[in-house]
């Protein structure tokens, strides 16, 4: 079931005198503050809808301007809230694409059917690839996101399904040793 709200960021420390908060930002686009005209501040699972008055981007994070937000002290107590969109406002994905929410949950299973693990999370180490990181009865496992080892991925369904010939050559396992050059 698709999560009703998309995490665009985490608030992580006031921004000067006047009530801005600074953001860890969770996006690919940060263009997008600059344009945000409400977020959803969640806190202990409760979300809470909040206008904006003014977004920026500055040195890879994002600074909010919130409604009601007026000094340092009302900042400081937003520090770790989430920060979250509906599906109504979020970035249009292109063809192939998925919100990270969507994937994490999903089964992997591998080309011949076999059942391999769980999809905990996503790592996006650099602009080349994520790396999907799954729990499996071996331990956990991580591969690069690549056509050639991800065949499909099909959040209706719960599944990835992924290459079995390319599997070995690319994933890690937590079980094995790193190869050493002697």
């Amino acid at each position: 079931m698709q999560a009703e709200y998309i995490q665009i960021g985490e608030i992580v420390k006031p921004q000067g005198i006047r009530g801005e908060v600074k953001l860890r930002a969770m996006t690919s686009d940060m263009s997008r503050y600059a344009r945000l005209e409400t977020v959803f501040l969640e806190k202990k699972g409760v979300y809470t809808e909040t206008k904006v008055r003014k977004g920026r981007v500055y040195d890879g994070f994002a600074f909010l301007q919130l409604e009601g937000v007026d000094d340092r002290n009302a900042a400081e107590a937003l520090r770790g809230c989430g920060v979250y969109v509906d599906r109504e406002h979020a970035i249009e994905l292109g063809e192939d694409e998925n919100f990270v929410c969507d994937l994490i949950g999903l089964t992997a299973v591998d080309t011949a059917g076999r059942e391999i693990g769980r999809l905990t999370d996503v790592l996006t180490p650099n602009s080349v690839c994520d790396v999907y990181v799954f729990s499996t009865p071996r331990g956990e496992m991580m591969l690069p996101a690549l056509r050639r080892v991800v065949r499909s991925v099909d959040v209706a369904a719960g599944t990835i399904v992924l290459d079995e010939a390319v599997l070995d050559e690319v994933a890690v396992w937590e079980d094995e040793p790193a190869e050493r050059d002697e």
